[in-house]
């Protein structure tokens, strides 16, 4: 990404800790508060709009965009990621509400929350939740938003789509097709036969990522300064593929990239109190029956019983075989 200068005064404090460097503390402090409080003012505020049910709708889009933007936000502002995963699990339910009150309005039961095959930056933005899903483990909230896409007629239409939740969850699709030109290089990289091959898609797509979305409503938000809606840049999906299918990222410095939430999914542990689970290394035991997946070997996903030893492949492009949770439900 070439991005224009900027000219937003940084202060020392956010400037040490933040993860792109178009955000100030002004900014920061001022446009979380805004989301913060967006819905209570939507409770209490009118929406214009023809009738009751298109106004839900519309005010129930307003809310969880602005729950999506909370997240990227803290996370741009550099905050501990794991400030991110509460924040999405609100995230999901707005998806759901906005589901719900669209359905009622548009009389269609199943109707997807996102055009992901009209539009690429509700695609991007789906993809982006999926990968948040899958970099923070939450794959509990994953099959939630998931069940909304595919519901709608989009489960085994497009390549990013499938491959991203192949590893994580049962009974996907094998496709060679996608909707947008631009994530070719992103799905190259996922069947690149040479390590350094797919490195360099891998690197090739987060260089084109920014300028391909030119026409997103997100575009140049940092321009406006502290007037802005910007909350971050980030090209989440480019490093979801890179943790599941095992992709050396060690030379992508990218802006866009997002390097420490794919060293957190790599090396998670749960936090104190979590019923999460966190990575087990081949050769230990099973510390909980279900399914696992490794980065260390394609169509890796399978059931383990509790106490059996995890396996480990040699000779993988990864690695070190590391296992995570996948969850409960079979194949």
């Amino acid at each position: 990404m070439s991005a224009p200068a900027t000219t937003l005064s940084l202060s020392k404090e956010t400037s040490q800790k933040r993860r792109q460097r178009f955000l100030d503390e002004a900014h920061y402090m001022a446009t979380s508060a805004f989301y913060d409080q967006q819905q209570a003012y939507w409770q209490a505020n009118h929406m214009e709009s023809d009738s009751p049910e298109q106004e839900a709708a519309l005010k129930s889009r307003h809310i969880q965009a602005g729950a999506l933007s909370r997240v990227i936000l803290t996370y741009t502002a550099g905050e501990t990621i794991e400030e991110l995963s509460p924040q999405l699990e609100q995230l999901i339910q707005k998806y759901e509400e906005y589901q719900k009150n669209s359905a009622i309005y548009e009389s269609l039961p199943n109707i997807s929350p996102l055009a992901i095959d009209d539009w690429p930056y509700q695609y991007e933005e789906c993809v982006q939740v999926i990968s948040l899903c899958i970099l923070l483990h939450r794959i509990d909230l994953l099959e939630r938003f998931v069940a909304l896409i595919d519901n709608a007629g989009y489960a085994g239409e497009d390549t990013l789509y499938e491959d991203l939740l192949a590893k994580v969850l049962p009974d996907r699709h094998d496709v060679d097709k996608w909707y947008h030109d631009l994530y070719t290089p992103l799905i190259r990289a996922i069947y690149a036969e040479d390590k350094s091959e797919a490195t360099r898609l891998l690197k090739e797509y987060c260089n084109q990522w920014y300028p391909a979305f030119a026409q997103a409503p997100w575009h140049d938000a940092h321009l406006a300064g502290e007037e802005g809606s910007y909350v971050g840049y980030w090209a989440l999906e480019a490093g979801a593929i890179a943790f599941l299918y095992g992709i050396d990222d060690s030379q992508i410095d990218h802006m866009v990239y997002p390097r420490d939430l794919v060293a957190y999914a790599r090396n998670f542990t749960p936090p104190t109190g979590s019923p999460q689970i966190g990575r087990v290394e081949a050769g230990q035991p099973c510390p909980r029956a279900g399914y696992w997946f490794t980065p260390a070997q394609a169509n890796s996903r399978r059931h383990f019983q509790q106490g059996e030893p995890m396996p480990c492949f040699t000779g993988s492009s990864w690695g070190d075989t590391l296992w995570y949770w996948s969850g409960e439900e079979s194949a």
